[in-house]
C-alpha cells in the first residue's frame, strides 16, 4: 500500500496545490489523505480515484473554513448537451494571475472549475467528489469560468493582480519573477515624508528595481490608496509608508514610497490570504537576507 500510495503522492499534491494555491498546505492535506487511507478499514477497489476523492474532499474543507461562503443549492436539471465553451481548458497553465483570481471563487465553484478544466476529470466524476449531481457539477465549472472571463472590473483586477505577484515576489526572493513583472524603464521614486522615514529617493531601472525588492518587504500589507491596489508598511498598527503602484499593460510602471499624512489617514486595509502569516515591522529600506 506504501508504494502504490507514493506512486499517487506527485499527482495528488499537484491536484491540491492546484486547488489551495499552497504547496505546503498541499502536501500537508496529502499526509492526512495518507493517514485516512492508513485508518479506513473498508477495501479500496480503486486507489487512486479513492485518494482523489479524499485529497479534493480535504481541500474543500479548508476552503470552506477560510472564507465560509453560502452555498448556493443548483436545481437537478437533465445534463445539457455539452457545450464546446466547457471543454476549453482555461486553466490548463494556471500562472500566479489565474491563482489569484481562483482565490476570489466559491469553494465548490472552485474545485468544479479546477478539477475539469485543469486536470480533465470528467463530469460525474467530480459530481462524486462533491456529492451532487453530474449536471450540477458542470454548472459549477461553468459558473466559475464566467467569473474568470468576466470583464467588468478586468482592469482593476489585473492591476491587483500585479501588484499583489510582485509583492509575493518580492518577500520570496523570486528576482527572475520581479523581473518579468517590471517594465524596462520602471523606477521608484519617494515624497519628502517617505525620505525623512528612510526610503530611498529614486532607483532607475528594472534591475536596479528588482534587486532592491529582492527578498524584501516581508511586513508590508496589502491596502488600498485612493481605491488602487497597493502595499503599506505598519507600524504598531498605523500605516507609515505606503508603496504606490503605477500599472499598466500587465507589469509594474514606477512605486512610489509615500507618507503625507493626508495619504496615509486615507489608506484602506485589503484583505490577502497570506495575512495571518506575515509579522512584524519591516521597514522598507530594510532586508531580509536569503
Amino acid at each position: 500500500m506504501v508504494e502504490e500510495f507514493e506512486a499517487e503522492r506527485p499527482r495528488l499534491t499537484a491536484l491540491a496545490a492546484r486547488v489551495l494555491g499552497d504547496r505546503s498546505e498541499a502536501e500537508d492535506v496529502v499526509q492526512q489523505a495518507w493517514l485516512r487511507l492508513h485508518r479506513t478499514e473498508t477495501e479500496v477497489l480503486d486507489l487512486p480515484a479513492w485518494l482523489t476523492t479524499v485529497t479534493t474532499r480535504l481541500c474543500l474543507d479548508r476552503l470552506k473554513a477560510r472564507t465560509p461562503v453560502p452555498v448556493e443549492e443548483l436545481e437537478d436539471v437533465p445534463d445539457p448537451v455539452a457545450d464546446p465553451a466547457d471543454e476549453v481548458a482555461l486553466a490548463d497553465t494556471v500562472g500566479l494571475a489565474l491563482q489569484v483570481v481562483l482565490d476570489r471563487l466559491p469553494p465548490r465553484e472552485r474545485v468544479a472549475f479546477v478539477l475539469h478544466d485543469s486536470f480533465g476529470f470528467a463530469f460525474p466524476t467530480i459530481a462524486a467528489v462533491l456529492d451532487t449531481t453530474p449536471a450540477a457539477a458542470r454548472k459549477l465549472a461553468s459558473r466559475a469560468r464566467a467569473r474568470i472571463a468576466q470583464p467588468a472590473a478586468e482592469d482593476r483586477l489585473a492591476d491587483w493582480v500585479v501588484v499583489d505577484a510582485f509583492m509575493a515576489a518580492a518577500r520570496g526572493g523570486d528576482l527572475a519573477r520581479l523581473l518579468e513583472l517590471l517594465a524596462p524603464g520602471a523606477g521608484v521614486t519617494a515624497d519628502a515624508a517617505a525620505l525623512q522615514a528612510g526610503t530611498p529617493e529614486r532607483i532607475e531601472g528594472r534591475d536596479a528595481v528588482a534587486a532592491f525588492f529582492d527578498g524584501s518587504a516581508h511586513a508590508a500589507l496589502p491596502v488600498l490608496v485612493d481605491g488602487r491596489a497597493g502595499y503599506a508598511w505598519y507600524h504598531r498598527g498605523e500605516a507609515k509608508v505606503v508603496f504606490d503602484f503605477a500599472v499598466a499593460d500587465g507589469v509594474v510602471q514606477a512605486i512610489t514610497f509615500r507618507a503625507e499624512p493626508d495619504l496615509l489617514s486615507r489608506v484602506e486595509r485589503r484583505s490577502h490570504p497570506d495575512d495571518g502569516r506575515r509579522q512584524g515591522d519591516e521597514h522598507p529600506r530594510e532586508r531580509t537576507e536569503t
